[in-house]
């Protein structure tokens, strides 16, 4: 088992940034992979970046690629995504999940957090 309890998020205006936390209990987060995905009102939860067990690994979405940085910290049992050059369109409700597998696909992974909001001012 894996609790993971998003921070970080809030209210921010366009170009600006935020990291976003996800601190993981139980389970040691050094073993497992860990998934960034969001939703927006109205909208599918959407991949957003995700890192391998090892840190080796990452990938992100294309919307996000170049602003958005993935990086873990298993000292801290923690994993982080850095969020600059903010846009209204990520405006959404931010979920940090852990599985074994690093994947796009919200179904790989077994536990998730509760969220966070990010919402961007134009």
């Amino acid at each position: 088992q894996v609790q993971l309890v998003e921070s970080g998020g809030g209210l921010v205006q366009a170009g600006g940034s935020l990291r976003l936390s996800c601190a993981a209990s139980g389970r040691t987060i050094s073993s497992v992979a860990v998934g960034w995905f969001r939703q927006a009102p109205g909208k599918e939860r959407d991949f957003v970046a995700y890192i391998s067990w090892s840190g080796g690994s990452t990938y992100y979405a294309e919307s996000v690629k170049g602003r958005f940085h993935i990086s873990r910290d298993n000292t801290k049992n923690t994993v982080y995504l850095q969020m600059n050059s903010l846009k209204p369109e990520d405006t959404a409700v931010y979920y940090c999940a852990a599985g074994d597998i690093a994947s796009k696909t919200s179904g790989h992974y077994a536990y998730w957090g509760q969220g966070t909001q990010v919402t961007v001012s134009s």
